[in-house]
């Protein structure tokens, strides 16, 4: 993330503070494909992903006074989008549902369909699939922390911070992370 940016998020999150409600929507329409894409990797269910998105910008709104400029806007925002996917994985955990089945047992809500194009990009979307599916595996602590890294381009530090951990703790989850994908790509393809 440049600098600027920060700074213009930054400002924007001082206007909702004094009453701007209208910045909220400029720190949405930059931030919410991010924070969807992470919630979507962190939950596997689009649905919810968007739905927890939208929460995340609610409580960023409700939370606008209490906001200080201390790390990144960034970690700020994530840390809120984590603890969304915490709480709803303890929520879901505690509340199994049943899928909907007919008479003869057949799921009446099928699951999209993912069969590959017979293009050339099918080999490359099996390859994705695959590590996506070994990181829905991975522990949440796990999870979080390589999400946060690898692909929304946090810092350890600003992890750290989003996640509530030190730094090192991010280090090590990081590196548990890609061990376990790396083991769990290797039985794959074995």
């Amino acid at each position: 993330m440049i600098a600027s940016t920060d700074d213009d998020d930054i400002t924007l999150m001082q206007r909702l503070a004094g009453g701007d409600d209208l910045a909220l929507n400029a720190l949405m329409s930059r931030w919410r494909e991010r924070v969807a894409a992470f919630l979507l990797r962190m939950t596997g269910d689009h649905a919810t992903a968007m739905d927890l998105t939208q929460e995340s910008f609610v409580r960023l709104y409700t939370s606008r006074h209490s906001y200080r400029p201390t790390a990144a806007f960034s970690t700020y925002l994530f840390h809120i989008a984590a603890n969304l996917a915490r709480s709803h994985a303890r929520w879901k955990s505690r509340h199994p549902t049943v899928p909907l089945t007919d008479d003869e047992g057949s799921m009446l809500h099928e699951p999209p369909d993912t069969r590959p194009s017979p293009d050339e990009a099918s080999a490359l979307r099996e390859k994705t699939a695959r590590v996506h599916q070994a990181i829905a595996t991975l522990p949440a602590d796990l999870r979080e922390a390589l999400l946060l890294f690898a692909v929304e381009d946090m810092s350890h530090a600003e992890v750290a911070a989003a996640l509530g951990c030190s730094a090192k703790a991010v280090e090590v989850r990081i590196y548990r992370a890609r061990q376990m994908l790396r083991e769990t790509l290797a039985k794959q393809a074995a």
